[in-house]
Formats: structure tokens, sequence, C-alpha cells
């Protein structure tokens, strides 16, 4: 009686353990921001649509095109502010450095994974 008294007690500290262990991972990884990879972009802003190009119009007054490298469907995204990560390329679809209402922006980010950060892009 008295040994398994001692093992559901070991049991129980072992899983209390784990699960403290697991908690303070995932809280060490939410208090720190993504690390950008050789390559790699992290860019806040908000996304529209223009002729069919998903756009993203940085914080920053940048605008780029949008290519999902994966399932992302951008529609979703619509008019929220976000966080996109991924890889810079030339937009091939145009050759102005500048960009203009109905043409895409002149660098295309190659989205990795995209977040709301709000619902609502700010004024």
């Amino acid at each position: 009686m008295r040994w398994s008294l001692m093992k559901r007690t070991s049991v129980f500290v072992v899983l209390f353990v784990a699960g403290w262990l697991i908690a303070q991972a995932n809280q060490d990884e939410s208090q720190h921001p993504p690390k950008e990879k050789k390559g790699q972009v992290i860019v806040r802003g908000c996304v529209s649509r223009s002729s069919g190009h998903y756009v993203l119009h940085s914080d920053s007054g940048n605008s780029y095109a949008l290519e999902a490298t994966g399932k992302t469907k951008f529609n979703h995204y619509l008019a929220q502010q976000v966080q996109v990560i991924g890889s810079e390329s030339p937009t091939l679809s145009t050759s102005s450095s500048s960009f203009k209402p109905g043409v895409a922006p002149p660098v295309t980010i190659l989205v990795d994974s995209i977040n709301t950060i709000s619902k609502q892009c700010a004024p």
C-alpha cells in the first residue's frame, strides 16, 4: 500500500514539473518577438487590395505586394493591421520603382506567416 502511494506521488510530481517547464517555455516564446533569419523581413502594416494585388502598407510608409508561400488567404486580413514574416523579392509585374495606384508595388514579400495585430487599421 505504501509503495502505491509513493508511486502516485512520484507520478504527480513528474507531471507537475513537466507542466511547469512547458508553461515556462511557452512564456519565454511569447515575451520575445520573432527574430529575423538571414534574408527574412518582418513588416507591420495594413492590408488592402489594388487591381487584384494584395498590398501591405507598412507602418514606415513603404508598400509591398503580398504573395503567399503556402495556403495563406489574404482576403481574411483585408483592412486589418498585421505583422508579416517572409522574404523580399522584386515584383515581376512592374518596372517602375514607385508605387502607382492599380500597379503592384516594386517589392513583393513572399509571406511565410501573417498575424493580426488589430482588426482595424490605424487612421
